[in-house]
C-alpha cells in the first residue's frame, strides 16, 4: 500500500466518497496536507484518512475509511501509524480520535493503544467515544 498526501487530482474521489465533510473545506484540507490517500499496488484508491486539530493544537483524526475488501489486512493500522509518526515529527506529544459507541472502530483504536478519554452526548445520536494516545 502507498500512503500519500491528497492532491487536487484526488478532489473528486474525496467529494464522491467522504460524505462527512463540507465540500467547501476539501481543497483547504488538501492544501494543508490534512488528507491522505491510500492506494494499492495498481495505484487504485482504496481509502483515505483526514485529520484536523482539537483546540487548534492537538492532532485529531476525523475520518479513516478503507474499502471493504482491504479491511482487516493491516491497512488501517498502517495509515494510523503513518499519521502518528508524522505528528510526532511535528513535535506533537499526543493525538486524538473518536468513534460512535455502536461502531466496531472502537476496538480497532484500543488495539492500537488509544485510551478512552470521555464521551460526547448529542441528542438522538449514539454516544461518541473520545480516544487519546501518547506518541
Amino acid at each position: 500500500m502507498q500512503i500519500e498526501f491528497a492532491t487536487e487530482s484526488d478532489y473528486e474521489y474525496i467529494v464522491e466518497n467522504d460524505h462527512h465533510i463540507l465540500k467547501s473545506l476539501i481543497s483547504a484540507k488538501i492544501q494543508g496536507k490534512e488528507i491522505f490517500i491510500i492506494r494499492d499496488e495498481q495505484q487504485m484508491n482504496v481509502g483515505w484518512m483526514r485529520y484536523g486539530y482539537f483546540w487548534d493544537n492537538t492532532p485529531f483524526m476525523n475520518m479513516i475509511w478503507i474499502d471493504e475488501r482491504y479491511r482487516a489486512k493491516g491497512v488501517g493500522s498502517q495509515v494510523v501509524h503513518f499519521w502518528e509518526n508524522l505528528m510526532k515529527q511535528k513535535g506533537c506529544k499526543w493525538v486524538m480520535t473518536s468513534t460512535l459507541a455502536n461502531e466496531e472502530a472502537q476496538h480497532f483504536y484500543r488495539k492500537l493503544g488509544y485510551k478512552d478519554a470521555g464521551c460526547l452526548l448529542l441528542e438522538n445520536e449514539p454516544t461518541e467515544i473520545i480516544f487519546t494516545k501518547s506518541i
